[in-house]
Formats: C-alpha cells, structure tokens, sequence
C-alpha cells in the first residue's frame, strides 16, 4: 500500500528568517508573491490564517474552478523560524470543502545569510478529489516559493 500523498517543497531564499516570516502575513507581500486577493493572517497562536484567491476561469475537470479560500488556525508560531496551522481546509468556488488537513512552514537560517524555507501539507481522505488536490498545490507551491524567492531577492 502506498503513502496518502501530501506536500513537501523547500527552497532557499537569500533573506533572513524574519523577513521571509513577515512575507506570509503581510497583505501586500501575500499579494505580490501569492496573488491572494484578501487575507486575514494573526502571527500568534489561536491567530487565524486565512487566505483567499479569485476563482479562476480555468476549470479543473475533478476540483472545478482553483482559487476560493484556505483556513486554518494557527496552533504554533515561532519568531523567524515559522509556523503550523492546523484544522486547515480549502474552500473551493464550487464544489465541497477538502480537509481537515494541517499545513506547517519551518524557517531555517544558514551561514550564507540565507533562509532554507520548507512548506509541508498533510491530511487526506482517500478519493480522487484529495489525490487531484495534491497534485495540483504541489505545482502551486512550487511556483509560489518560486514568486516568493523573487520578490524577497530584489
């Protein structure tokens, strides 16, 4: 039997810890790295962490249309080394809520003066549309690590 699929993405990104940390909360670096339209993020335990996209006008043909809102809850939070929200789901413009899931992101500072950033997701129920969810934030997240990197090393 193999492993229920989840999310594990790093980069590194020449920015010290606290600044690639502000980025995740910050409406306007969220929106410049993320695209995120609105966004209500507390750095602080029991803080929420909410995000919300446009719906796209592509239509996936097992999730529908992507963006809508992700949510959780922020059940840990560490100054320049990251942060785990839990109770996590992603509301999709159509279609069902998929979650509960967990998402954490770990900061690592390195000698170099670089920051090692690390996104995991989990949480899966067996079914296509959490199988299809996987696929598609793991090149989401990829992309926006990527956007992240970009705009912290300007």
């Amino acid at each position: 039997m193999s492993s229920p699929p989840s999310l594990d993405v790093t980069a590194v990104i020449a920015a010290p810890p606290g600044r690639v940390l502000k980025a995740f909360f910050d409406a306007e670096a969220l929106n410049a790295w993320w695209q995120v339209a609105h966004s209500v993020t507390t750095p602080r335990v029991l803080g929420p962490y909410a995000i919300e996209w446009e719906a796209t006008d592509f239509c996936d043909d097992v999730l529908g249309r992507l963006g809508g809102v992700f949510r959780g809850t922020i059940v840990q939070f560490r100054t320049g080394e990251g942060f785990f929200v839990a109770d996590a789901f992603w509301l999709p413009p159509d279609g069902e809520p998929i979650g509960p899931m967990a998402l954490e992101v770990t900061l690592q500072g390195e000698a170099t003066g670089t920051t090692r950033v690390r996104v995991t997701q989990t949480g899966f129920e067996e079914s296509a549309r959490w199988r299809r969810y996987y696929e598609v934030i793991g090149v989401g997240w990829t992309r926006a690590l990527a956007s992240l990197k970009s705009l912290l090393e300007r």
